[in-house]
């Protein structure tokens, strides 16, 4: 280095760590072109917002809020995963995709008529400055073209501050917060007496979706059906490859990728009895003809609302009898469930309707031999040696949504219009399962779609992706 400075090796990057020289500071602040950004719009979202913190305001009158969006995880070394705030604060900002960044902090300041919102965040490094340079995390040359304050202020419609100034703004001040999010409000802030209620209203107030938000899921829906459409046209190439799986899984990326954020959660590519290891996220198995292929897979969007979404396909493109025969089981106690799925009914009784038809499927076919009524006390529940898992959770912008909401506010709670939720019960026997016979061994069928709940009943968002087998299997030839 020149004139003395001095780098740290931080492998591919290098980072001051004494100022440089007067020289190069000023040699670095000239010649460049002012680079306003004209022309910002708010987005379809921030009059949602509005009303949001509208309620927000009045469940905690005369108390200040601060709902941080995060910080960076640390993936190694000088690396981080993939930034994405908390889902709490983007519902009450509006700050979605690539105009998130880490430390940001939304404070609800109580005022005469409520609450005034102030966004603090890292803003644009000027050239005015060295932090463009220098400034590894957020400066402008190491992470891009940043809001300035006023230029945020106009896309999210609320008063904008930096970061830098946030620990000054809260010294000395009461406040509610989520805890455990940023460390200037860990340290700032201590714990009130009504923050754990705060985290469980930003939780249960996502339990009803607004028109915005059932339009951002069946965007989400549809671009999962693409991802699903992508996959079948990867299977010749995955059959081929090792680990094949794995071409399934990053098929289904590149769709999230090109249409979203990023995946809602972590694929479920699994292949043949891989299918009855519920959570196999390992997806480094080979994908045979003449099995099943489950994927569990949802694209979650820049505004962060995510699909979630089951298929098990036929690799050959067609069932065999025992296949089709499971599948066909399957598919009747999903329709059962979202039968069961309209406003004012226990959101167990999804999960009873769907677990009845399993129970009594495996009646029918001899493996159990005690009567429905004993099978469906929930002290005995034989049928959940194959079934394992309840058939909904809700869904939204997180996807296992709501959940800090309490037993009574959720699981024992009704179903009401405007939910989303999934159905998604499945069949699982174990590849050394004698109680089934040889040809069902090894066979694990999900079925999973997301539904919104109505006054009469529910719109099922994914309706439109095949589940019937033979839809599959008109769906899966039409595309290879």
């Amino acid at each position: 280095m020149n004139n003395g400075d001095k780098a740290l090796d931080t492998g591919s990057k290098r980072v001051y760590d004494v100022a440089p020289s007067e020289i190069f500071g000023e040699f670095m602040k000239s010649g460049w072109a002012p680079t306003p950004l004209t022309g910002i719009t708010q987005d379809e979202v921030i009059p949602h917002c509005q009303h949001r913190r509208a309620q927000l305001s009045a469940a905690f009158k005369g108390l200040r809020l601060i709902l941080p969006s995060g910080g960076p995880k640390q993936r190694s070394n000088d690396t981080d995963y993939q930034y994405r705030p908390h889902s709490a604060f983007a519902y009450y900002t509006g700050v979605q995709g690539v105009e998130a960044h880490p430390d940001s902090v939304l404070v609800m300041d109580p005022s005469l008529d409520g609450h005034t919102p102030i966004l603090f965040i890292n803003p644009r490094s000027t050239r005015d400055t060295d932090a463009f340079y220098r400034d590894a995390k957020n400066g402008e040359l190491w992470v891009g073209r940043r809001f300035t304050t006023d230029e945020a202020s106009q896309r999210y419609g609320i008063e904008v501050r930096a970061v830098s100034e946030l620990q000054k703004f809260l010294k000395g001040r009461v406040a509610a917060a989520l805890h455990g999010y940023d460390e200037v409000v860990d340290a700032t802030i201590k714990v009130h007496a009504r923050s754990e209620e705060l985290v469980n209203f930003v939780s249960v107030a996502r339990l009803l979706k607004d028109e915005y938000e059932i339009a951002e899921l069946q965007k989400a829906v549809d671009a999962t059906h693409r991802g699903f459409s992508d996959i079948i046209r990867v299977l010749p190439a995955a059959i081929h490859t090792p680990r094949g799986e794995r071409v399934i899984e990053a098929a289904f990326f590149g769709r999230a990728r090109v249409e979203g954020n990023d995946l809602g959660y972590s694929t479920i590519a699994a292949s043949g009895s891989h299918a009855c290891i519920l959570h196999w996220t390992r997806n480094d198995g080979d994908i045979k003809r003449g099995e099943l292929l489950l994927v569990d897979a949802g694209v979650e969007l820049d505004s962060y609302y995510t699909a979630d979404i089951t298929r098990t396909l036929p690799i050959n493109g067609k069932f065999t009898p025992a296949q089709r025969a499971l599948y066909m089981l399957v598919y009747e106690s999903q329709k059962a469930g979202i039968a069961a799925v309209r406003d004012g009914v226990p959101f167990l009784a999804v999960n009873q309707a769907s677990h009845t038809v399993l129970a009594q499927g495996l009646i029918d076919m001899g493996i159990l031999t005690n009567s429905l009524e004993e099978i469906m006390d929930p002290q005995i529940g034989l049928h959940k040696r194959w079934s394992l898992h309840g058939v909904s959770h809700m869904l939204g912008l997180d996807v296992h949504d709501c959940a800090q909401a309490r037993t009574d506010q959720y699981r024992d709670a009704v179903l009401r219009t405007g939910m989303c939720l999934t159905v998604e019960p499945g069949l699982y026997i174990q590849p050394d399962d004698e109680l089934f016979p040889a040809e069902y061994r090894g066979i694990g069928i999900r079925i999973e779609d997301d539904v919104v709940v109505t006054d009469e009943g529910c719109i099922n968002l994914s309706e439109h992706i095949p589940h019937h087998p033979d839809e599959i299997e008109a769906w899966m030839a039409s595309l290879r």
